[in-house]
């Protein structure tokens, strides 16, 4: 059973992947499945957007219209966060405070915008709170 989150919540491309794609953890995809289906503000960006679609691609037999539906999925359930000047200015800044990744940066700063309250995914410091507003959670952890 996964945990309950109180807020909006931006899931970052390894959960989406995990419910996607079906010859994954099963473990791993039941949360993922959960997560998605019973949070009532999910946010994502146009770069966990992109890298859901290569990812796709990449590994399922999906052709380009499956993924046209898929995209515009996204954009009537959710919103979704376009990169601007201050997203970019505000990841500069996180990857100097906090030691980022470029692209690890690109998605707290589109989840700040965004005004999550939880980022979830399994790729970075689970627990860590950015700038006092925005927590990594990792979903997959069983003690959550």
């Amino acid at each position: 059973m996964t945990a309950r989150f109180d807020g909006i919540c931006f899931i970052d491309t390894n959960v989406w992947l995990y419910a996607f794609i079906l010859q994954q953890d099963e473990e791993k995809r039941a949360v993922a499945m959960q997560l998605i289906e019973t949070l009532p503000d999910i946010v994502v960006s146009t770069q966990v957007l992109n890298e859901i679609t290569v990812n796709l691609l990449k590994k399922t037999p999906m052709e380009e219209a499956e993924i046209q539906k898929l995209v515009r999925s996204f954009y009537a359930r959710y919103p979704v966060v376009a990169f601007d000047e201050a997203i970019l200015l505000n990841a500069s800044d996180l990857r100097n405070r906090y030691q980022l990744s470029f692209w690890d940066s690109l998605i707290i700063a589109s989840a700040r915008y965004a005004g999550a309250d939880f980022l979830l995914t399994e790729d970075m410091q689970h627990g860590q709170v950015i700038d006092g507003d925005l927590q990594i959670i990792n979903p997959f952890i069983t003690s959550i």
